[in-house]
C-alpha cells in the first residue's frame, strides 16, 4: 500500500511538472503579438499575398515572348493510291507520304494590347487589395484578442470575487443559524441567507464554466490548441492604468489611414480599371509570331530514327492585326455597365468618407465615457463596501433586519459587476478607437 501511495504521488508530481512546463504565459501585448504570428486567418491573408503576387508575374508575362513546342504526326490509313512502291519521284508522295512529322518550335510576342496595358496597371492595385485585406485582418484581431484576453480576466476576477462573497456569507449564516437556534431571531432570517448563498453558488458555477469557454475562444484567436495549457499575466487592474490615454482624443486623426477608407478607395479604383478595360476592346491588338519546322516524310514510321532520313526545315514569320468592327451593341453594354459601377463606388467612397467622420467622433466619445463611467463606479464600488460592512454590523447587533442586510449585499454585489464591467469597457472601447484609427500597439 506504502508503494502505491509512492508511485501515485510520484505520477501526479510529474503530471503537473508536465504542465507547468507545457504551460505558455501571455500578457495582453505578448498576446496580441503571438497572435499575429500564429493567427491562421493571417497565415491565410498572408498566402493570398503571394498568390497575389503570382497573379502579378502571370499578368506581366502575357506581353513578353512566349514560345512553345511541337511535334504533329500524321499518318494516311487510306491513301488515295498504293504506297507498297514508295518512290520519292513521284509527286503524289510530298501530298500523301504515309508517314509525315512535323517537330516545330513558335516565337509568339504581343505588340500592342490595350487591355494588357490596363492589365499593367492594375496589377499595382490589385496587390495593395491583398495587403489591406490582410492587414483589415491584422487589425480585427488584434481587437478581437483584447477583448478575448479581457473577458478571460473577467471571469476569473469574478470567480475570485464570488469566493471570497460565498465565504463571508457562509460564515455570517453560520452565526445567523447559531442565533436562530436559541431562539433570539426568526427561521426567516436563516432562510434570506440560504436563498443570497444559493444564487451565488449557481453563479460560481455558471462563471467557472464560462473562464474555460472565455479561454478556449482566446486559443483559437492564438492558433493554439485546446488541450494545451495557458496562463495570462496581466490583471484587469494594471491593464485600466496603461488604457486611459488622453492622447486619443485630443489629436486629430485623418481618415485616409482607416483600413476600411483604403479598402473602399481601392474598391473605386479598381471598377476605374475596369471601365478603362472595357474602353481598351474598342483598340486593335497586333501579335507577332517566328515559327521554324522540319518536315520529315516516310513510307515507314523506323525510318525517322535513321540517319539517311530527309528533313525540310522551313521559317514563317508574320504579324496579326485583330480590329473590332461590330459587336452588336454588346461592347457598347459592356462600357456603359463599367462606368456604372464605377460610380457606384465613387458614391460608396463618399459615404464612406461621411461615415467614418461620424464614427470617429462616436468612437471618441464612447470611450471618453467609458472613462468617466469607470472612475464613477470606483467610487459606487467604495461606497457600496462601507453600506454592505455596515448593514453586516448592525445586523450582528440586531439593529437592521435581514431583509436589510441582503439588501445591502446585492447592492454590492452589483456594484461589484459593474465596477468590472466599466473595466473591460474603457480597455475595449480604447482597442475599438485604435482599430478605427488604424493605430498599432
Amino acid at each position: 500500500m506504502k508503494h502505491k501511495l509512492i508511485i501515485t504521488y510520484s505520477l501526479l508530481c510529474t503530471l503537473v511538472l508536465f504542465s507547468q512546463e507545457n504551460k505558455q504565459s501571455f500578457s495582453l501585448q505578448e498576446a496580441i503579438i503571438f497572435a499575429h504570428e500564429n493567427n491562421r486567418n493571417i497565415k491565410n491573408a498572408d498566402l493570398n499575398i503571394l498568390a497575389a503576387e503570382q497573379q502579378v508575374w502571370i499578368t506581366t508575362a502575357q506581353g513578353l515572348p512566349q514560345i512553345t513546342g511541337s511535334i504533329d504526326y500524321q499518318t494516311y490509313i487510306k491513301a488515295p493510291f498504293d504506297t507498297a512502291n514508295f518512290d520519292l519521284r513521284n509527286p503524289l508522295i510530298f501530298l500523301f507520304p504515309k508517314h509525315n512529322l512535323t517537330p516545330g518550335v513558335t516565337l509568339n510576342q504581343l505588340l500592342f494590347d490595350g487591355g494588357y496595358i490596363v492589365g499593367l496597371q492594375s496589377n499595382k492595385i490589385f496587390l495593395e487589395i491583398s495587403k489591406n485585406a490582410k492587414e483589415k485582418i491584422f487589425n480585427d484581431i488584434e481587437t478581437a484578442v483584447v477583448s478575448a484576453y479581457n473577458n478571460v480576466l473577467l471571469t476569473k476576477e469574478n470567480i475570485v470575487i464570488m469566493k471570497n462573497n460565498i465565504n463571508v456569507l457562509s460564515a455570517n449564516l453560520n452565526e445567523t443559524t447559531k442565533v436562530f437556534e436559541n431562539g433570539l431571531i426568526e427561521e426567516e432570517d436563516v432562510e434570506q441567507l440560504q436563498l443570497t448563498l444559493s444564487n451565488l453558488e449557481n453563479n460560481l458555477r455558471s462563471l467557472e464554466t464560462l473562464h474555460e469557454i472565455s479561454k478556449g475562444y482566446l486559443k483559437v484567436l492564438l492558433g493554439i490548441e485546446q488541450k494545451e495549457f495557458i496562463e495570462l499575466t496581466d490583471t484587469l487592474e494594471s491593464l485600466i492604468i496603461n488604457s486611459i490615454s488622453s492622447d486619443l482624443v485630443s489629436n486629430d486623426h485623418s481618415i485616409t489611414n482607416n483600413i476600411d477608407y483604403k479598402i473602399t478607395k481601392n474598391e473605386a479604383t479598381s471598377k476605374a480599371l475596369e471601365y478603362k478595360l472595357e474602353k481598351s476592346d474598342q483598340l486593335p491588338k497586333l501579335n507577332a509570331f517566328i515559327t521554324s519546322s522540319y518536315l520529315g516524310y516516310s513510307d515507314r514510321f523506323s525510318s525517322y530514327v535513321k540517319k539517311e532520313q530527309d528533313w525540310l526545315f522551313n521559317t514563317v514569320g508574320g504579324v496579326k492585326l485583330t480590329v473590332p468592327i461590330f459587336s452588336s451593341f454588346g461592347g457598347k453594354a459592356k462600357r456603359q455597365k463599367a462606368k456604372i459601377e464605377w460610380d457606384i463606388a465613387k458614391n460608396n467612397l463618399t459615404e464612406k468618407e461621411n461615415q467614418l467622420e461620424l464614427d470617429f467622433k462616436t468612437a471618441k466619445n464612447e470611450y471618453t465615457l467609458a472613462i468617466d463611467t469607470y472612475a464613477n463606479k470606483q467610487k459606487s464600488l467604495a461606497l457600496a463596501e462601507k453600506i454592505e460592512r455596515k448593514n453586516t454590523i448592525k445586523y450582528k447587533e440586531g439593529i437592521a433586519s435581514s431583509f436589510d442586510l441582503r439588501q445591502a449585499q446585492n447592492q454590492l454585489y452589483s456594484s461589484q459587476q459593474e465596477y468590472l464591467q466599466a473595466i473591460i469597457d474603457v480597455i475595449n472601447k480604447k482597442a475599438t478607437l485604435k482599430n478605427l484609427l488604424n493605430l498599432k500597439n
